[in-house]
């Protein structure tokens, strides 16, 4: 049985060009939502500095975020398996970064 039209099996192509595949480092993510879509700002926060840049936008409708917190999450649980329990403290965190966080907000 020819299965190559079956959409169940078909493989996508994923291509990475140079300048993606270095990568942007960040360290914040600024997660905003409307009822079409998630936008998800990737920052650079630096100690003593009063600005952070976005360095990448990425925008996902609903389905697309749900799954890739699902992905994310099991990638935590995968390197927590492996590394131990990866560590978060709000205070520690905006300390060190000389900011405070609101209330309602963990590091992301």
């Amino acid at each position: 049985m020819d299965t190559s039209n079956d959409p169940k099996t078909k493989q996508i192509q994923v291509e990475l060009d140079e300048k993606v595949g270095t990568g942007e480092y960040a360290n914040l993510a600024i997660v905003t939502h409307s009822p079409a879509e998630f936008v998800l700002d990737f920052t650079q926060v630096m100690p003593g500095m009063p600005k952070a840049r976005v360095r990448a936008r990425i925008i996902m409708a609903p389905l697309h975020a749900k799954a890739f917190a699902m992905a994310l999450g099991d990638n935590i649980k995968k390197f927590e398996s492996h590394f131990g329990e990866i560590q978060v403290s709000k205070d520690d965190w905006a300390k060190q970064f000389g900011f405070k966080l609101p209330p309602d907000t963990v590091p992301n």
